[in-house]
């Protein structure tokens, strides 16, 4: 099979994409688009219509109210419970659509298991991090939470578009961190009752 160093780079590029469409769906995909509008980025056969100035002004459109919404009580719970299964076509998309030098044969399987693994696991930490944050501040501090996401969805993108193989040990060390505290929060050890006190 032929499989290169250009393989790897698009992989993990790949990944990196679909793991920053766990924070916002569509700023990733819009600056996917850009960045193959200006010659960039390559996008493999299939996905060139990223990069049409109509799905730019979609893509920008959506993005701009994503991210407004995310700031609006009650509608942030509600995208986050909507868009789980968007999020998980987004990571692939996202991820398949970049990987020009992967043989087809390994594309689609690591678009739809890494791309959307990867993009599920960061959308599942943000939705535990937003209803954490909701229940101990009473919603107060879900508008820094929001400007957390859209950082992290545009900081990653561009940290995959130009440094792939930095961003994927990145969006792995960030997924372990995550995992570890979603399981905490999860499943944390139940504290042990402390002694009653003798008299």
């Amino acid at each position: 099979m032929d499989f290169s160093i250009e393989s790897l780079i698009g992989i993990a590029l790949g990944i990196g994409l679909a793991a920053a469409t766990g924070f916002r769906i569509f700023i990733p995909l819009l600056l996917v688009g850009l960045a193959a509008r200006f010659d960039m980025l390559p996008l493999g056969d299939g996905f060139q219509w990223l990069a049409t100035t109509p799905a730019l002004l979609t893509l920008g459109t959506a993005a701009v109210l994503e991210t407004l919404g995310y700031y609006i009580p009650g509608v942030d719970h509600a995208l986050d419970v909507l868009a789980g299964p968007a999020t998980l076509l987004a990571g692939i998309v996202a991820s398949a659509a970049v990987m020009t030098e992967v043989p087809p044969a390994v594309l689609w399987p690591v678009a739809v298991i890494a791309g959307g693994g990867a993009a599920g696991l960061t959308k599942g930490s943000t939705a535990l991090l937003r209803a954490k944050s909701g229940v101990a501040t009473g919603g107060l501090a879900n508008p820094v939470v929001s400007t957390v996401e859209t950082v992290g969805a545009t900081g990653i993108t561009i940290l995959a578009i130009a440094v792939p193989l930095l961003c994927f040990v990145a969006v792995v060390a960030l997924l372990w961190w995550a995992a570890r505290k979603a399981g905490r929060l999860l499943f944390g050890r139940s504290k042990t009752p402390p002694p009653p006190a003798t008299t």
